[in-house]
């Protein structure tokens, strides 16, 4: 049974950091590329950052240069780091990849 399980999200103040944490199973983690995304209230979901299997990133223009995804394969785990926070990337976040999606965890930035 293919499971994400995300953690790591809560209340920080603007110009802060959190890492967001995905654990996965059920599925061959290395061979699948690897996303988070993001939905805030009244918005569509966006993709965030994305990471193939070996390790190609991609990120979305407006979190460039302060958030990071990387994998450790052999834990099968995903994380994004998400550095000099602003109210604006207050959203649920959601792992995913090609089989399911993860349930979600509240990213809050406010002062």
């Amino acid at each position: 049974q293919v499971q994400l399980v995300e953690s790591g999200g809560g209340l920080v103040q603007p110009g802060g950091s959190l890492r967001l944490s995905c654990a996965a199973s059920g599925f061959t983690f290395s061979s699948y590329a690897m996303s988070w995304y993001r939905q805030a209230p009244g918005k569509e979901r966006e993709l965030v950052a994305f990471i193939s299997g070996g390790g190609y990133t991609n990120y979305a223009d407006s979190v460039k240069g302060r958030f990071t995804i990387s994998r450790d394969n052999a834990r099968n785990m995903v994380y994004l780091q998400m550095n000099s926070l602003k109210p604006e990337d207050t959203a649920v976040y959601y792992c995913k990849c090609s089989l399911r999606w993860g349930q979600g965890t509240q990213v809050t930035v406010s002062s």
